[in-house]
């Protein structure tokens, strides 16, 4: 073999946070070295991957990703460079070492990941593109903590800086609790500031963008399904959008390309951001790096992302790829590589008349003492997606295939925070309309009956009967929402509840939003269709003219 060596870091042991979403993207980038006719050499420590399988790469270091070991692999090696994308968090922190200590690290610079990741860096160059975040600052002190949550404002979302899975990171309500959560955001990092924002109600959007350092081609706009507020990875998320706007969706793959390109990003970038009511497009964070959602994309796309992005880390243009800038749009029109105007984004990505959602998979039954109210910190230990032709139908593939299954016909408890009570009315009165019984603790019942929605009154587990868990042992129970608010998180009465769900086999649903769409998918959980699962092959129509896509379910 002539070509180059390269060593691929992977992410180390799965944890929350990261796990076999990294591992589809080492080995994905390794099978697109191969293919340029590289030798590819992998630096990872999990045995439970592929990456670490003995023929996958030509050559595998079972070590720690650590600076120090990866330092002796290049030298060891003699590599001619690093590619450090595509291995989460753990990886990326290393290219400032690495090219400090002489490694080649390929790709996006590592003076550009820098500028991504410091606060006062990026926030210089949003303002540069003019381009709107949550105001807020890093602080590297309590006082300078309390300073920067008056000057924005509570809530505010405080957490760690150079963290993943949202570790530490907790929505603030006022002066009382910032104290007790800066500390723990501070001992997440050690040395490293902590970021103080205005948290912004809003809806979530994200996307991943493959980008050479001139173009940047937006594979497609993901929408969450659960509000600001809920990490990315413990939110529903839906391709297409179904609930945004053509400008909101212009706006955004506007500045998706904006920052790609004032960064000099190649490869892969993810960025995150909060839609408020008036539609205004906010930047919550940028990752020059690899996602969680890259494969799910890839997947329901047909667009080969981590190859393209390996091959322009290494050099090439996405217009030699056959790609090119903006949103990319279903070549069944013949165009390829151009950017949508406003009135083209949503015909464009809608052509194939393709919904996917992605849903979370938590393991609360085995992680007892985790309270499974979701917030920032992410808390899923996986997840699985939903394909159809239907928004509610793909949404209905999700729920049940993460472990919502719906029970016809039987009652539905609703006990919600004071905070979800609107959108608990709002269910409530879809469900009574479609003949569910409700059931409901005091407040949340109080609220349906102003609201003219009947249900009938239950108490809590110490107020008698009937009461939530005489109706779970009854086998009347279909499904239970409950959002608990942070004073009753950690009360024994929480904890029962949430084990009787599981014992009885009951759904217990403990986002109002998840809940929400849940409803909005009752026609197909009553009625499913015998004849809507095919293979995601048969979902994608790629275009002849594409260079071929990689096998889009070669790693579960």
């Amino acid at each position: 073999m002539t070509g180059k060596t390269v060593v691929v870091l992977g992410s180390g042991p799965i944890r929350i946070g990261q796990g076999i979403e990294f591992d589809y993207s080492c080995v994905h980038c390794v099978w697109a070295l191969q293919e340029m006719g590289h030798r590819a050499v992998i630096v990872n420590n999990n045995p439970e991957t592929v990456s670490t399988d003995f023929d996958t790469g030509d050559a595998l270091y079972f070590e720690p990703v650590t600076l120090p070991d990866v330092l002796s692999v290049v030298a060891h090696e003699e590599a001619d460079g690093v590619m450090v994308q595509f291995g989460g968090q753990t990886a990326i922190n290393l290219a400032e070492g690495l090219a400090a200590a002489g490694a080649h690290v390929l790709g996006t610079p590592p003076e550009a990941i820098a500028a991504a990741e410091d606060r006062g860096q990026f926030d210089a160059l949003l303002a540069r593109l003019g381009v709107p975040r949550p105001p807020g600052r890093a602080v590297r002190s309590l006082d300078e903590a309390r300073a920067a949550a008056e000057e924005v404002g509570y809530p505010v979302l405080v957490r760690p800086s150079f963290v993943l899975g949202g570790r530490a990171m907790e929505i603030v309500q006022g002066p009382a609790d910032l104290e007790g959560f800066y500390r723990e955001a501070d001992a997440a990092n050690p040395g490293q500031p902590v970021l103080v924002d205005q948290y912004i109600v809003g809806t979530e959007v994200e996307v991943d963008v493959v980008s050479d350092g001139v173009d940047t081609l937006v594979p497609g706009i993901m929408e969450h399904i659960d509000r600001a507020g809920i990490h990315s990875g413990d939110s529903m998320t839906v391709y297409p959008p179904v609930g945004l706007s053509r400008e909101v969706e212009a706006r955004v793959v506007e500045v998706a390309c904006g920052i790609a390109r004032a960064l000099g990003v190649r490869g892969l970038m993810n960025v995150q951001f909060v839609v408020d009511g008036e539609g205004t497009v906010f930047v919550i964070e940028v990752n020059p790096r690899a996602s969680r959602t890259v494969p799910y994309l890839s997947k329901v796309t047909g667009v080969p992302m981590v190859r393209l992005a390996t091959r322009c880390a290494l050099g090439e243009s996405l217009a030699s790829l056959g790609y090119g800038s903006g949103l990319w749009c279903s070549p069944e029109d013949g165009r390829t590589g151009y950017v949508a105007t406003e009135a083209e984004i949503l015909q464009g990505v809608r052509q194939a008349g393709l919904f996917a959602v992605k849903a979370p998979v938590f393991s609360f039954q085995k992680l007892g003492h985790v309270d499974p109210a979701l917030g920032p910190e992410m808390k899923s230990t996986g997840e699985v997606l939903g394909v159809d032709f239907t928004y509610e139908a793909a949404l209905y593939k999700a729920l049940v295939a993460s472990g919502v299954v719906f029970k016809p016909r039987g009652q539905v408890i609703l006990t919600v925070a004071d905070d979800d009570k609107p959108a608990a009315v709002a269910i409530g009165r879809r469900l009574h309309e479609r003949g569910y019984p409700i059931g409901a603790t005091g407040g949340t019942h109080d609220a349906l009956a102003a609201a003219g929605v009947p249900s009938e009154r239950l108490g809590k587990v110490q107020e008698g009967s009937p009461n939530l868990l005489e109706r779970l042992f009854e086998g009347r129970v279909s499904l239970m929402v409950n959002t608990p608010g942070r004073a009753e998180q950690a009360t024994r009465e929480a904890a029962r509840i949430r084990r009787a769900c599981i014992e009885t086999g009951v759904a217990c649903v403990t986002s109002i939003d998840t809940a929400r769409a849940l409803a909005d998918a009752l026609d197909v959980f009553e009625y499913p269709s015998p004849a809507c699962c095919l293979t995601l092959g048969e979902y994608l129509r790629p275009a002849p003219s594409h260079p071929p896509a990689e096998p889009a379910d070669s790693i579960a």
